[in-house]
């Protein structure tokens, strides 16, 4: 299983799973696009390239679906299809992200527009060779 959405009273919970980092961080990305549209319908027509740091692995994950949110709102664009590459130099997580999607358009099956990702709840854990993230986000 790639993600699960969770019972939440206003907006959405969903919990991610990876057998690494990189596994974790683009099934949450998943998670987060598949909340606001169907996937199935977003065509890899564009590509964008994410490069971010943090020294916490959390924050980065943060900050990656938080640059999601917004590239669906300065520029309307959705990814179905995410790669991502972790390396921990040092003390310092960086982040290399090839993002394949489209504009969305109005033949597009759209959910909910996502405002945020909130730190609620937030969390990533390591089960033995494993990880899972929470995340809660803002509708």
């Amino acid at each position: 299983m790639k993600y699960k959405y969770l019972d939440h009273t206003a907006d959405i919970m969903f919990e991610a799973y990876g057998n690494s980092l990189n596994e974790l961080f683009e099934n949450s990305a998943l998670a987060t696009e598949e909340s606001m549209v169907n996937l199935a319908q977003i065509k890899p027509k564009l590509k964008k390239e994410i490069s971010l740091e943090n020294k916490n692995i959390e924050y980065l994950l943060f900050d990656f679906l938080g640059e999601l949110i917004y590239f669906k709102d300065a520029e309307l664009l959705l990814f179905s299809k995410i790669k991502v590459d972790i390396k921990k130099e040092e003390k310092l997580y960086k982040l290399k992200a090839l993002l394949k999607g489209e504009k969305l358009r109005e033949e597009h099956e759209q959910k909910v527009d996502v405002k945020a990702i909130t730190f609620h709840k937030f969390e990533i854990k390591k089960l033995k060779e494993k990880y899972s993230a929470r995340v809660i986000l803002d509708i």
